[in-house]
């Protein structure tokens, strides 16, 4: 092998592989995706990770091909913990958000333990370097430690958002909050 050939190939190691997580709502999906795609174009292997029920709603209102993807962009889908329903009706906010809490976990234990696994017996995806996680879904550092796989948070909603959720506490301290009357 030539000297600019093995430079080359000593240059080009495994693209850093993240995994995408949004708390399994619109509002959280749509920003989450988007970050997924601006990763991708800076030459991250990406794995999207929906729920069995967003990604049908998903196929639904894109089209069959629509998550196809490319080589390098994968969705993958874990379940919610949650009874099947219409598809064209949003679910129960509290239900979802308690089944997350208390269902979630172990499926996406499994999936990112798969995703090393796939790694390990192919050189065309690499293992996975970090999780970008909805902030929402704070379990998901619990099990980046476990595998020894860094978790970084992402906020997708406004600054305000931020910002009330943040003052929120000091809020309460004064009794300002909740309202009253």
């Amino acid at each position: 092998m030539s000297s600019s050939k093995a430079q080359q190939q000593t240059h080009n190691p495994c693209p850093p592989h993240a995994v995408c997580i949004p708390y399994p709502a619109q509002g959280h999906i749509n920003p989450m995706l988007k970050l997924a795609k601006l990763l991708h174009h800076k030459g991250f292997y990406i794995t999207f990770i929906n729920t069995e029920f967003n990604h049908r709603r998903l196929l639904k209102s894109q089209g069959p091909h629509s998550l196809s993807g490319t080589p390098s962009f994968h969705f993958q889908t874990i379940p919610d913990g949650l009874p099947p329903s219409d598809a064209d009706a949003t679910q129960d906010i509290l239900a979802l958000s308690h089944s997350i809490l208390h269902n979630f976990i172990d499926p996406f234990r499994v999936l990112l333990a798969k995703l090393n696994d796939n790694a390990a017996a192919s050189s065309e995806v690499p293992p996975v370097t970090c999780v970008v996680s909805d902030w929402t879904m704070s379990s998901t550092l619990k099990v980046g430690e476990e595998l020894g796989i860094p978790v970084v948070f992402f906020f997708p909603t406004s600054a305000t958002a931020l910002m009330a959720h943040v003052a929120y506490p000091k809020l309460i301290e004064k009794g300002l909050a909740p309202l009253k009357g």
